[in-house]
C-alpha cells in the first residue's frame, strides 16, 4: 500500500516562511545597497555622468535614425514586389482573357483543359522556376461547373480571404499579405487578385508571392542597422570617456592638490604641460597655491612673533611687578599711619596691582594656549564639591552687589575625568560675570549629568545679550557695554581662556542670551577623558526663557555658542532638550 507523505508541521511551516523572509530581507538589502552604490557613484564621478547621458542620448538618436532606415528598406522592398506582381497579374490576365474569349458557355468540354494550360503557362513564366510564385484560377460563380486549377498543384483558399474574393468578384484588382503553409513550410505571402473577363462571364486570376526573399533581406538590413547602431553607439561612449577623461583627470589632480593644500602641505604643485585650457587652470591653481603660501607663512610668522611679544612682555613683566608688590605690600601695611588721601591711594595701589598681576596671569596662560603648550592633568572628579566651593568664594562678592547665588546639583556625587583646577577656573568665570551682570536679581548654578557627559549651566536675569553677541562674548577684552564699570576688576580674558580650557577636555561651552531676559552659560564635558561629545544633559535654553513664535514649547530658536573646536555649536533648543545640536 503507498502511503502519502505527511503534510509538513506547522514548525517546519515556519521555519520555512522565516528563511523565505530572510532571503527577501537580504535581497532587499542587497538591492538598496547596489542603489545606494550606483547613486552614490552617479553623484560623484563627473565621468559616469558625462558618459551615461551620452550613451543613454546617443542610443534614442541612433535607434530613432535605425528604425527609420529599417522601415524604409523594408517598404522599398515590399514596394518593388508589389510593382512586379502586378505588372505579371495584369499582363496574365490580358493572355488569360484572349484564351477564354473562344468560348462562350462555361459548359464547353475544352474550357478546363484551356484553363489548366493557361494556369501552366502563367506558373512557367517565371524564368527562375524556383521562385515559389503560385498561379491560380479560380471561378467562384460557376462551382461545380468550372473546377479551380493552381500551378503547383497546392491548396491556395485559405490564403485567399472573403474580402480579397469579394474585391475580386467586384471587378477590382486587390491584393493583401496573408501567412500560410503552401509547401509544407509556413510562409508569407504577397496575394494579388485580378477579374479575368470572357465571353460567359468572369473568371479570377491570383497570383501568390512568397515574401521569405523579401523578409530575409529586411532582417540582413535590420541587423547591419542594429550591428551599425551599437558600434557608434560604443563608439560615442567611448569617446565621451575620453574626452572627459581628459578634462576630469586635471581636476582630480587639482582636488587632490587643494586637499592637500588644506591639510597643510603647502608645498604641493600641479604639473603643468602643454598650453591649452587645462594647463592654464593647472598654472593658475600654482600661482595661487604659491601666494596663498607666502600670506599664510607671512601670517603664521606674524602670529609667531605676536605670541612670542606676549610671552617675553609677560615674562618680563614679572620682574618689576614683584619688585613693585614688595614696595606696595610694605605700603599698604603701613598705610593706617598716613593720611586719608594717602592712605587710601595704597588701597587703590594695591588693587590695582592685584588686578595687574591676574592680567599677567592670564596672559601667560593665553600664550600657552596659542603656543600648544597648555597640558591637561585629568583625574576622575566629584564636581560637587567644586561647584559649591566657587560659590563660597563668590558669595561675599555676590553679597556686596546684592545678587544670591542658588545652586540646583545632585546629592550624590558627580564624577568625571577632568582637570579641577581649570573646571574651576572656567565655573569662577562663569559665576562672577553671572554675579556682576546679574541685575541684584538672583543666579542659578546646576549641575547635571547622564552616562556620557556632565554639564553645568549659570543663569543670571540681567541685561541678557543681543542678538549676534553670544557669538562675541569669548572674543578676548570684549564687552558688551564698554561704558560699563566693572565688580571684579577682571582681565577681559576670563571668557577666552575659559573656552580654550573647555577646548582641552574636548567639551563645549556655550552662551545664550536674550535682551531683558538675562543670560544662561552651559559647560559640557565628558564623562570619561577622551570621549566624543554628541549630546548635553541640560538645556542651553533656559525653560522659562520666553523664545519668539509664541514660547519655549514653539520652538524655532537656535542656541548659537563656541563649540569643541572653537566654532559655533548650532541647534534647535527651543523645546525639551536640545540634543540636536551640532557642534564642529
Amino acid at each position: 500500500m503507498v502511503t502519502s507523505p505527511p503534510p509538513d508541521s506547522p514548525t517546519t511551516a515556519s521555519r520555512r516562511l522565516q528563511a523565505a523572509r530572510a532571503l527577501w530581507r537580504a535581497l532587499a538589502a542587497w538591492s538598496a545597497g547596489l542603489v545606494a552604490g550606483l547613486h552614490q557613484t552617479w553623484r560623484r564621478s563627473l565621468q559616469v555622468r558625462v558618459v551615461t547621458i551620452t550613451l543613454v542620448a546617443s542610443s534614442l538618436l541612433v535607434g530613432g535614425f535605425a528604425y527609420l532606415i529599417a522601415d524604409k528598406i523594408t517598404s522599398i522592398l515590399l514596394e518593388n514586389a508589389e510593382t512586379d506582381v502586378l505588372l505579371r497579374l495584369r499582363n496574365g490576365s490580358d493572355y488569360a482573357s484572349k484564351q477564354f474569349g473562344l468560348y462562350s458557355q462555361p459548359q464547353e468540354a475544352q474550357l478546363q483543359d484551356t484553363i489548366d494550360g493557361t494556369v501552366n503557362y502563367l506558373a512557367g513564366g517565371d524564368p527562375a522556376q524556383t521562385s515559389g510564385v503560385v498561379v491560380a484560377i479560380t471561378a467562384d460563380r460557376y462551382t461545380g461547373i468550372i473546377e479551380p486549377r493552381t500551378s503547383p498543384d497546392a491548396q491556395v483558399r485559405p490564403l485567399i480571404s472573403r474580402e480579397l474574393r469579394a474585391s475580386v468578384a467586384a471587378g477590382q484588382i486587390a491584393h493583401q499579405i496573408r501567412t500560410g503553409e503552401l509547401a509544407g513550410e509556413r510562409t508569407k505571402y504577397l496575394v494579388y487578385g485580378s477579374p479575368v473577363p470572357t465571353r460567359f462571364g468572369q473568371l479570377e486570376l491570383y497570383y501568390l508571392v512568397p515574401l521569405a526573399r523579401q523578409d530575409a533581406t529586411a532582417a540582413d538590413a535590420r541587423a547591419t542597422v542594429v550591428a551599425t547602431g551599437v558600434a557608434l553607439v560604443l563608439l560615442l561612449g567611448l569617446l565621451a570617456a575620453l574626452v572627459t577623461r581628459l578634462v576630469v583627470t586635471p581636476v582630480r589632480v587639482a582636488a587632490r592638490t587643494a586637499q592637500r593644500l588644506s591639510a597643510g602641505l603647502l608645498d604641493q604643485r600641479m604639473v603643468v604641460n602643454g598650453e591649452d585650457d587645462l594647463a592654464l587652470l593647472a598654472a593658475s591653481f600654482n600661482q595661487m597655491a604659491t601666494n596663498l603660501q607666502r600670506q599664510i607663512l607671512r601670517l603664521e610668522e606674524m602670529s609667531r612673533l605676536q605670541r612670542r611679544f606676549t610671552s617675553d612682555v609677560s615674562h618680563e613683566l614679572r620682574t618689576p611687578l614683584t619688585t613693585v608688590r614688595m614696595a606696595a605690600d610694605l605700603i599698604f601695611a603701613e598705610r593706617d599711619e598716613f593720611d586719608p588721601a594717602v592712605a587710601r591711594s595704597a588701597e587703590l595701589l594695591q588693587a590695582e596691582l592685584d588686578r595687574f598681576e591676574e592680567l599677567l596671569t592670564d596672559l601667560l596662560e593665553i600664550s600657552r594656549f596659542d603656543a600648544g603648550f597648555a597640558m591637561l592633568d585629568s583625574e576622575p572628579t566629584d564636581l560637587v564639591p567644586v561647584v559649591h566651593r566657587v560659590s563660597d568664594r563668590l558669595a561675599g562678592l555676590a553679597e556686596r552687589v546684592g545678587v544670591t547665588i542658588e545652586l540646583d546639583v545632585p546629592a550624590a556625587p558627580v564624577i568625571a575625568e577632568v582637570d579641577p583646577r581649570r573646571v574651576e577656573r572656567v565655573l569662577r568665570n562663569l559665576v562672577g560675570n553671572a554675579v556682576e551682570h546679574g541685575e541684584a536679581k538672583p543666579v542659578l548654578i546646576t549641575l547635571g549629568m547622564d552616562e556620557n557627559a556632565v554639564a553645568i549651566t549659570v543663569r543670571d536675569h540681567g541685561v541678557g545679550l543681543k542678538p549676534g553677541e553670544e557669538k562675541l562674548v569669548f572674543n578676548r577684552f570684549w564687552r558688551a557695554d564698554p561704558s560699563r564699570a566693572r565688580q571684579t576688576g577682571g582681565t577681559g580674558l576670563g571668557l577666552s581662556i575659559s573656552l580654550e580650557d573647555a577646548r582641552l577636555h574636548g567639551g563645549w561651552l556655550e552662551a545664550w542670551g536674550a535682551p531683558g531676559q538675562g543670560a544662561q552659560f552651559r559647560l559640557t564635558l565628558p564623562a570619561r577623558a577622551g570621549d566624543r561629545l554628541t549630546t548635553s544633559p541640560l538645556r542651553l535654553v533656559p525653560a522659562d526663557a520666553t523664545l519668539p513664535f509664541g514660547g519655549p514649547r514653539d520652538g524655532g530658536l537656535l542656541a548659537i555658542g563656541p563649540g569643541s573646536a572653537g566654532a559655533l555649536a548650532i541647534g534647535p533648543t527651543a523645546a525639551g532638550d536640545d540634543r540636536a545640536e551640532v557642534s564642529s
